[in-house]
C-alpha cells in the first residue's frame, strides 16, 4: 500500500512539471499521433471496402455461377441452366413463382466526377424479382426501368461517384443510348456501385442471345444451400458453383483487403519505431531534467519501485494522449471518405467509404499504449538506478 501512494505521488509530481519539458513531450504525444493516425487511414480502406462487399451478402441468398469461375465477369449460364436453378429444391417460392433473378453482368466506361478518368463500372440485367432476391435495395428517386426499354436505375454511390448518372440524364454506352430513369439503395452495398436494367434488353444490346452469367435465388433457409447444392451436383445438364452470397462477396474482396493490410501493417510498424525513439527522448529528457528532484524523492524515503513505474506510467499517457489525438484525426478526416477502386475478379469499380471503426480505434490506442510502455521502460530503469548520493552532491 505504502508503494503504491509513492506512485501515485510521484506521478503526480512528473505530470505537474510536463510543462518544463514541453518540447520532448510534445515530440513524444505528436510521434504516436502520427501512428495511429496513419494505422487508422491505411486500415479503413480496408475496414470500408469489407463492409461494403460484405453488407451485400446474405445467408438467405445464393448466387449460382458455371464451375470453376472466379466472378460473374467470367462465368456463363444458358437459359436452361436458369431454369433448372429456378426449380431446384430450397429455392423459397411465391405462390408458385420461385424467387430467382437471372442476371447478366457488363463493364461500361464511364468518367469519374473527381478527375474525368474513364472508370469501369458494372452494368446489370437484372430480372424483375431482382428486389425481392436482395435484401435492403429500394428506389429512392425516379422509378424503376419498364420492361423491354432502354432505361437504367443507377446505385446511389455510382451516381454520387461517377458523372452523368443523374435521373432523367441519357448516357451511350456502345451503339445504344439509355435514359436514368430512377436511383436505388442499397444500405451502402457494393450493389449501390451498379447500374442495373432489364436483362433482356441488356443481352439484346451485347448480342448475348439468351445466355445469362450468374442466378441468385431466395433461399428457404440458410441450410437450404445444400440440399440445392447437392441437386444441382446431381443432374448431368448443369455444372454450377453454389455460394451464399457471404462467401461470394468475402470471396471478391479478400484479395484487396489483404494487400492493403500487407501495406498498412508494415507501414505502422515502421512508424512505430520512430515513435519508441521519441518516447525514449523524451523520457530520457524528462529523467535528466529532474536527476536532482529524483534523489531528493529517494532521500526522503521513496523506493525505486515508485520512480520507475511512476516513469512508465507518465511515458504511457503521453502515448495515449497521442493515440488518442491521432485516433480521433482520423475519424474526422478519414471516416465516410468516399473513394472508388478497382476489384481485381470483377474488373470493375466499387465505390466505397472509408471506416475508422471501434475495432480500428482500439488496435491503434494498443499500439500507442505498447509504445508508451516500451519508449518509457528504460529511462524509468535509469531513474530506479540512478545513485542517491551522486546526484544529491550536485544539489
Amino acid at each position: 500500500m505504502r508503494t503504491f501512494k509513492q506512485i501515485i505521488a510521484v506521478t503526480a509530481l512528473n505530470l505537474r512539471n510536463i510543462s518544463q519539458r514541453l518540447a520532448s513531450s510534445a515530440v513524444a504525444v505528436v510521434g504516436v499521433a502520427a501512428v495511429v493516425l496513419v494505422f487508422a487511414a491505411v486500415l479503413s480502406m480496408a475496414a470500408g471496402l469489407e463492409r461494403t462487399m460484405l453488407s451485400a451478402g446474405s445467408e438467405n441468398t445464393a448466387i449460382i455461377l458455371r464451375n470453376g469461375s472466379t466472378s460473374e465477369l467470367n462465368s456463363g449460364l444458358s437459359n436452361e441452366q436458369t431454369l433448372i436453378v429456378s426449380n431446384a429444391p430450397g429455392v423459397l417460392k411465391d405462390g408458385n413463382a420461385p424467387i430467382v433473378s437471372a442476371e447478366l453482368y457488363v463493364v461500361v466506361d464511364v468518367k469519374k466526377r473527381s478527375n474525368q478518368s474513364d472508370a469501369n463500372v458494372p452494368f446489370r440485367g437484372v430480372q424483375a424479382s431482382a428486389f425481392d432476391v436482395r435484401q435492403n435495395v429500394t428506389i429512392s428517386d425516379g422509378r424503376m426501368f419498364e420492361e423491354g426499354k432502354n432505361e437504367v436505375i443507377v446505385g446511389r454511390s455510382a451516381q454520387q461517384e461517377f458523372m452523368g448518372l443523374e435521373t432523367g440524364k441519357t448516357i451511350r454506352f456502345g451503339q445504344n443510348e439509355w435514359v436514368v430513369v430512377g436511383t436505388f439503395d442499397a444500405n451502402g452495398s457494393v450493389s449501390e456501385s451498379e447500374l442495373w436494367t432489364d436483362v433482356r434488353v441488356l443481352q439484346s444490346a451485347y448480342r448475348r442471345g439468351n445466355s445469362f452469367q450468374s442466378v441468385r435465388v431466395k433461399l428457404e433457409s440458410p441450410e437450404s444451400i445444400e440440399t440445392m447444392e447437392q441437386a444441382l451436383a446431381e443432374d448431368p445438364r448443369i455444372d454450377a458453383d453454389v455460394l451464399t452470397e457471404r462467401e461470394y462477396y468475402s470471396s471478391q474482396s479478400q484479395g484487396l483487403v489483404q494487400f492493403i493490410k500487407l501495406i498498412g501493417y508494415p507501414l505502422t510498424f515502421l512508424m512505430a519505431i520512430g515513435a519508441v525513439f521519441g518516447a525514449l527522448n523524451s523520457m530520457y529528457s524528462s529523467v535528466s531534467v529532474r536527476g536532482k528532484e529524483i534523489a531528493t524523492l529517494r532521500a526522503l524515503g521513496f523506493g525505486p519501485t515508485a520512480v520507475l513505474v511512476s516513469t512508465v506510467v507518465e511515458s504511457v499517457l503521453l502515448a495515449l494522449a497521442g493515440g488518442a489525438l491521432g485516433g480521433l484525426l482520423a475519424y474526422l478526416v478519414f471516416n465516410g471518405f468516399q473513394v472508388s477502386t478497382l476489384n481485381g475478379p470483377s474488373f470493375s469499380q466499387v465505390v466505397f467509404d472509408f471506416a475508422v471503426t471501434p475495432e480500428l480505434l482500439g488496435q491503434g490506442m494498443r499500439a500507442a499504449l505498447l509504445i508508451g510502455v516500451v519508449g518509457g521502460l528504460f529511462p524509468a530503469i535509469r531513474a530506479a538506478r540512478l545513485p542517491v548520493a551522486t546526484a544529491l552532491r550536485e544539489l
